[in-house]
C-alpha cells in the first residue's frame, strides 16, 4: 500500500468511527503513546511489534492530514535530503554531518 492511499483510508476510518479530527495537541500525544507501546513491545520481544508499529505510522498519517499535509510527498522530499547530506566520524567515532544538502 502507497502512503497516499494509507493515509486516506486511516483518514477515513477515524472519520467515521468519531474519533479526534482536529486537536493537533491532543493526536501528538496520542502517537507518543503509540511509540511507547511499539517500544514496549520491541523491548520484551512481544509479538505484535508490527501492529504497534502500524498504530503509529497511522497516528503519524492522521497529524499529517489534520495539517494539510501529503505525508508521501514529505517523505519522499525528506529522503532526497538525506541523501544529497554527508557526513564523517569525529575523534571519538561520532558521526557529524558535514554538508546541509
Amino acid at each position: 500500500m502507497d502512503i497516499a492511499s494509507a493515509q486516506r483510508l486511516a483518514w477515513q476510518n477515524k472519520l467515521a468511527k468519531g474519533f479526534n479530527t482536529t486537536d493537533v495537541a491532543l493526536e501528538f500525544g496520542l502517537l507518543t503513546a503509540e511509540v511507547g507501546e511499539a517500544f514496549t513491545a520491541w523491548r520484551k520481544h512481544l509479538p505484535d511489534l508490527g501492529e504497534e508499529l502500524a498504530d503509529v505510522f497511522l497516528y503519524l498519517a492522521a497529524l499529517a492530514e489534520m495539517n494539510g499535509l501529503d505525508l508521501g510527498e514529505e517523505v519522499a522530499r525528506k529522503i532526497a535530503k538525506n541523501e544529497r547530506r554527508t557526513y564523517e566520524r569525529n575523534a571519538d567515532g561520532v558521526l557529524i554531518r558535514t554538508s546541509e544538502e
